[in-house]
């Protein structure tokens, strides 16, 4: 049953699915600036007391991550932003992409020229605005579900008390304190998060109250084992198979099923690990009595709750405890950044500014607080201080760079989810980043960190004028345009990069705009579904940038298209960045960056998961000089017959969909467009396999061939029965439950288990579900129009009911493959010559029945399956929690900063 729902998720995440349409009918219509959003659409959350509606098309990715229950519980929470800097709109981009019920942005500042280099909400037309209200309209278009506001006067201990979380990005600490002991004290609390960036350098802080409970700590399924042999010994020893390693440890609960001897084990009790081992372990009771063991069983760690208890911002600034680390060469850091962030918080409260960029007397000035703020500290006073490292953050302290921000944004957004949810540990309680490495390795000239009111004066404040006029004029190449391609057009449109009239920013995708891509794919909206990633994606970073020079492509990056990316294409390139999201294309673009000596800014990423590669010529090893492992791949014996895990049902799916529906597609339309040499290649083969093929080919073009709606749901009925019971009927006919070996041992011993045909019913939603995906599938792939009712579970359910559905009897002499040494299941025949002979001449009879110019359009399963079978190396797996790919840009940009540099 399990399988079937990651089956049915998966097929439905590709099916063509209608656009609301407007009162006539037509396109959705898009919103007006400022205009609220239809009432029915503005909110997600509970209508009558009934659970939030979750749109599956639009939150499928996220939906594979956190689970239907997770985002119920975000769907029906309330969240503010204070603060609209680059931060705070990124934060809030988060949340709205993520579908919480509402958003209140909330601002008492006016938009000023150095709110261009981190919001990529604003323009120059929005200067002397006040920032949440400039931004509000932007922010509703990401998604009309969630109910989006703007609160612009002061806010009050009573503003928060109708939220679940509020987020602070430019507060005093003084306020601070009011408001989050306010949380802290609110029954129920209210999650209180205060981030900050400060150029380089940046800070979270959280506060989930007195007691917060994480209902499931890190979001995995739980770890589970197959049973080999269990001791009558007080501790017993558990024994399970060694196929796999098992992932428990002392101490860890788990519970055991389908034991059979002992059957008292199968109560649901949780009981203790003790004596961990790869394949075994021991449990506290004495199961003397508890008869022999005889076979089978599961055993499956059982996830508890932890409860967590937060310290008030109050409390933990005196005693803040450990840090949360994020590189541990860095490990004497965090302790100052904490001194400096208080200090900084000081020296605003006593001058009313931030420190001028590269003034002395600014910087003696806050090295004074910083050296004040340590002798009060009792515990936790810093026997050395790092002048330089303060130096720089003084210098940079006004700047909210939008590398920065769209890190800290994702984080913020992420530890959101977190405390709405209570899915995935939070961060307890500080978190600080700097990133000095970045800066230019020569000495900055205080002259030319000095703004001249432009939109990069936040970035030349930091890196100075030179750097800025280098990024301006460099020569980019991004190679897609999905979520982490829609992350770097921001970034590197707000940056300046490719600014100037000398320099390109090319950007090419293959692909088209789907429904399910807004969740995240944030530069997109509803009524551009359907249209070219990389036209509309260039379209919207010019939006934000007006001086970026982007030519957008549609071209996949491969060696069929080199006359487009020719040598002098790529001799002027000055950096190439990936946002790929299969091995393939990363390993080709690595090979062409390998000869033309070009850096290559890697990344990926998975769920909650990302990693990154920098790759500099003759500095740093290339994407291709290592690779992974290979995975351990199961027999084919195993998977088609007996699969014991989850990943062998995976992978017979797999196997399945792409014979069905990409391979055999692909044959029909070889035979179709050149019978002649298509029937020589069968016979020259002449064996087991070829003879397989023709047959389904022959099948796919004969008696199976579909013509209606009608006939795909018939197609998709008899591929269930074949599938889930007639299979099972002849494996359990051929080995019965109580068969032996030659060597007289049980046949079904672990890790083998037995199966039980599946008895398929019309009103399983599983089964429903799974019949209509496979028959849109099928109707796709004869090209035949999907009638408006085969979403219709119980119209569908009325059609499927009408397929006559033939008794099966199991045969006598059937040979299923046991042996896990084999690598083919086709039987080989003396007569595969003859056979292939006659396969051909019925083909040549199908072909004649099919109308002019008929073929078969394959279907891809990358396509269709890409957020279940995700193609990433994790390299360099970073330690944070990500909400929406933000957290490679960062460090991306800042190797990127340094080598424009050289």
């Amino acid at each position: 049953m399990r399988c079937l729902r990651l089956l049915r998720r998966g097929f439905l995440s590709m099916l063509p699915s209608k656009r609301s349409a407007g009162a006539d009918g037509g396109q959705p219509k898009r919103p007006k600036v400022g205009e609220s959003p239809p009432a029915a659409a503005a909110s997600n959350g509970t209508r009558n007391g009934a659970p939030p509606a979750i749109d599956e098309d639009l939150h499928s990715r996220q939906l594979a991550v956190y689970g239907r229950e997770t985002m119920r519980r975000l769907f029906a929470s309330d969240v503010l932003v204070s603060g609209l800097n680059g931060l705070g709109a990124e934060i809030a981009k988060n949340l709205a992409l993520a579908g919480v019920r509402s958003v209140t942005v909330h601002d008492v500042k006016d938009v000023d020229m150095w709110d261009l280099s981190g919001n990529f909400f604003l323009s120059e037309q929005d200067i002397g605005k006040n920032r949440a209200l400039a931004c509000i309209s932007k922010l509703q278009e990401l998604n009309n579900a969630v109910l989006v506001s703007a609160l612009t006067e002061e806010l009050t201990k009573e503003h928060l008390s109708k939220f679940q979380a509020v987020i602070f990005t430019d507060i005093s600490l003084d306020k601070a304190y009011e408001f989050d002991d306010y949380c802290h004290s609110h029954q129920p609390p209210i999650s209180f998060i205060k981030a900050e960036v400060c150029g380089l350098f940046g800070s979270v802080f959280c506060d989930f109250g007195p007691e917060f409970t994480v209902l499931d700590v890190d979001g995995e399924d739980p770890h589970t084992g197959i049973i080999a042999s269990i001791s009558n010994d007080s501790p017993a020893m558990v024994s399970c198979v060694d196929d796999e390693r098992l992932e428990f440890q002392d101490g860890d609960l788990v519970v055991f099923s389908e034991v059979q001897g002992m059957e008292k084990l199968n109560d649901g009790k949780p009981r203790k690990v003790k004596n961990a081992r790869p394949f075994s372990f021991s449990i506290e009771e004495d199961t003397g009595s508890y008869g022999v063991y005889t076979k089978g069983g599961i055993v499956t760690k059982v996830k508890e709750p932890k409860v967590l208890r937060f310290k008030s911002l109050r409390d933990a600034m005196k005693d803040p405890g450990d840090f949360l680390l994020s590189d541990f060469s860095k490990f004497e850091r965090s302790p100052v950044i904490h001194l400096a962030f208080q200090a900084l918080d000081n020296f605003r409260k006593e001058h009313g500014r931030y420190p001028t960029a590269g003034c002395e007397q600014d910087a003696q000035s806050f090295l004074k607080f910083v050296a004040d703020i340590n002798e009060a500290s009792i515990d936790s006073k810093q026997e050395k201080i790092d002048e330089k490292l303060l130096r720089h953050f003084a210098s940079g302290s006004r700047a909210v760079l939008n590398p920065m921000a769209a890190m800290f944004g994702g984080i913020v957004g992420q530890e959101v989810v977190k405390a709405c949810s209570g899915k995935f540990h939070p961060l307890y309680q500080f978190f600080y980043f700097d990133s000095v490495e970045s800066l230019p390795t020569y000495q900055l000239d205080p002259q030319d960190l000095k703004p001249s009111n432009s939109r990069y004066d936040a970035q030349i404040s930091v890196f100075g004028s030179k750097l800025q006029k280098k990024l301006q004029d460099a020569n980019i190449f991004i190679v897609g345009s999905g979520a982490l391609g829609c992350e770097f057009l921001k970034n590197l449109a707000l940056m300046g990069v490719s600014c100037s009239s000398k320099s390109k920013l090319t950007i090419t995708d293959d692909d088209v705009i789907e429904k399910s891509n807004l969740s995240r794919q944030f530069l997109f909206r509803d009524w551009n579904i359907g249209q070219a990633k990389s036209t509309v994606a260039a379209a919207a970073a010019r939006a934000i940038n007006p001086s970026l020079q982007i030519d957008a492509l549609q071209n996949r990056a491969c060696p069929d298209t080199e006359n487009v990316f020719h040598d002098t294409f790529w001799d002027g390139l000055d950096v190439v960045i990936n946002a790929l999201d299969n091995v393939n294309a990363r390993m080709y673009m690595d090979m062409r960056c390998l000869y033309f000596q070009k850096p290559l800014l890697e990344s990926g990423t998975l769920g909650a998961k990302c990693n990154t590669q920098i790759v500099i010529p003759h500095l740093t090893e290339n994407y291709g000089a290592s690779r992974d492992p290979p995975e351990k791949q199961a027999p084919m014996c195993t998977v088609h017959s007996f699969p014991h895990n989850i990943d062998h049902c995976l992978t017979w799916a797999r196997s399945e969909f792409e014979g069905l529906l990409e391979k055999i597609p692909n044959e029909v339309n070889s035979f179709l467009s050149n019978p002649t040499q298509y029937a020589a290649a069968m016979r020259k083969a002449g064996d087991a396999q070829a003879r397989e093929l023709l047959e389904r080919v022959s099948e796919c073009l004969g008696k199976e061939r579909c013509i209606t709606f009608e006939d795909c749901i018939t197609w998709a009925r008899l591929r269930f029965e074949d599938y889930f019971s007639n299979r099972v009927k002849q494996l359990t006919f051929t080995f019965p439950e109580d068969a032996s070996t030659s060597t007289g041992t049980p046949f079904w011993s672990a890790p083998k288990r037995f199966p039980r045909p599946l008895q398929f019913s019309a009103t399983d939603s599983s089964h429903i579900q799974l019949i209509m995906s496979a028959s849109i599938l099928r109707a796709e792939s004869f090209g035949i129009a999907i009638p408006d009712w085969a979403k219709n579970t119980s119209k569908l359910a009325d059609a499927v009911n009408k397929v006559a559905v033939p008794e099966f009897e199991p045969k006598k002499g059937v040979n299923i493959v046991t042996d896990e040494k084999a690598t083919n299941l086709s039987s080989t025949s003396v007569d595969d010559v003859a056979v292939i002979d006659d396969l051909l001449s019925k083909l040549e009879e199908c072909a004649k029945n099919l109308p002019p110019g008929f073929q078969m359009k394959p279907i891809q399963f990358e396509k269709v399956f890409r957020h279940l079978y995700a193609s990433i190396r994790f390299k360099d797996l970073f330690a944070f929690c990500l909400c929406k790919c933000c957290c490679h840009y960062l460090l991306f940009i800042v190797h990127f900063l340094r080598d424009v540099c050289i």
